[in-house]
């Protein structure tokens, strides 16, 4: 492997942060000039603008004839969004969870990751399964326009004058210089996924590491990257309800409308290896399912489960690495996370929610 292809690996991911952050900033304050509720901003251009890597990447993947890199970004960017973003969170501070989410995003998200998995059985992500995640992003994305009119909270609304308004002042000069940003941003990510695609293909055949590992890891943890940022910095700065629902709102975007779009790229649809369906699909459920015990417990993310976030993000690392690399440890490995590790989280989680249980009752 040339220390050129390093380069451009590296390159390809400043692209994408810079592009999704120049994009998000301009396309915010276009619909912050606009008259857009703070909740449509947050919910959908925040969290898909930051999403927008995964997207170029995946599309980009599915052109280049690589399923895999494009099927492992969706999937590995769900997992770390979850476990490692939230988990680093949680670290800095426990996190709010607003009802919406135990509500209704998470359930849609679960509902929809099981949905991968069946589309998926028959070997492939087809163009009309694609064309039905892209109805769904459609619907969702209708639902929340129309969940903004209810928007009354005075700090949300502040929060995001102070975040837009010295910028979203309604004249032809600045519509003009934020679509600039707009334009700007999508080029950026274009050219960064495209980067990022070539330089990840090459790096997976010179260490014969196959392309679904390195979109499950390599690539999905640089898509992620707007993600991380937006929500480490939500909690540092005590925005801690935007942390949580830009997590959820971008996974449910990687669904819909990356999936989607990037199964209809593809001639014959996006194929799904053997090992995604009997491993890192369920994953990507579990860890959707997993969100529900933990969110309404007290409505919030504790120090604790942020912790157990990121212990299960090694673990499932690790597990990849081992698999890749054959390593004779493996069943050991996966037995103690079967038949010790889960069963633990069980136990806590359910020792944990009782309160809230009786506290409901």
């Amino acid at each position: 492997m040339e220390i050129t292809t390093i380069l451009i690996l590296i390159a390809g991911l400043v692209l994408l942060v810079a592009g999704a952050e120049i994009l998000v900033k301009g396309a915010s304050r276009i619909a912050f000039m606009f008259g857009l509720s703070p909740l449509v901003i947050g919910l959908t251009i925040v969290a898909y603008g930051t999403s927008s890597p995964e997207l170029m990447v995946s599309i980009q993947s599915s052109l280049a004839g690589q399923p895999d890199i494009a099927l492992g970004n969706v999937v590995g960017s769900n997992i770390f969004n979850v476990l490692l973003i939230l988990g680093v969170s949680a670290l800095i501070t426990p996190l709010v969870v607003a009802q919406q989410l135990i509500r209704l995003d998470v359930p849609i998200l679960i509902g929809i990751s099981c949905l991968t998995l069946m589309f998926g059985l028959d070997g492939k992500i087809s163009r009309v399964d694609g064309t039905i995640f892209l109805i769904g992003i459609i619907l969702y994305t209708t639902f929340l326009l129309i969940q903004s009119r209810k928007e009354r909270n005075p700090e949300v609304t502040e929060e995001y004058e102070r975040e837009y308004g010295d910028s979203a002042v309604r004249s032809p000069q600045q519509i003009a210089i934020n679509i600039g940003f707009v334009v700007l941003g999508l080029g950026l990510l274009v050219l960064g996924s495209k980067f990022l695609v070539d330089s990840s293909i090459a790096i997976a055949r010179s260490f014969g590491v196959s392309e679904l590992v390195i979109g499950l890891t390599l690539v999905a943890a640089g898509t992620s990257l707007p993600e991380l940022a937006t929500s480490v910095v939500a909690s540092v700065r005590g925005e801690r309800d935007i942390a949580v629902g830009n997590v959820i709102g971008s996974n449910i975007f990687n669904i819909l409308a990356v999936l989607g779009g990037s199964s209809l790229f593809s001639s014959e649809g996006l194929t799904v290896s053997a090992s995604a369906l009997r491993f890192d699909i369920p994953v990507m459920i579990a860890v959707a399912v997993i969100c529900l015990p933990i969110f309404i417990t007290g409505q919030l993310i504790a120090r604790w489960e942020g912790l157990l976030f990121l212990s299960y993000y090694v673990a499932y690392t690790a597990y990849l690495i081992m698999d890749s690399a054959n390593y004779e440890t493996l069943p050991i490995f996966s037995n103690i996370l079967l038949f010790v590790v889960f069963p633990a989280t069980i136990l806590s989680l359910g020792v944990s929610f009782l309160p809230s249980f009786r506290k409901a009752r």
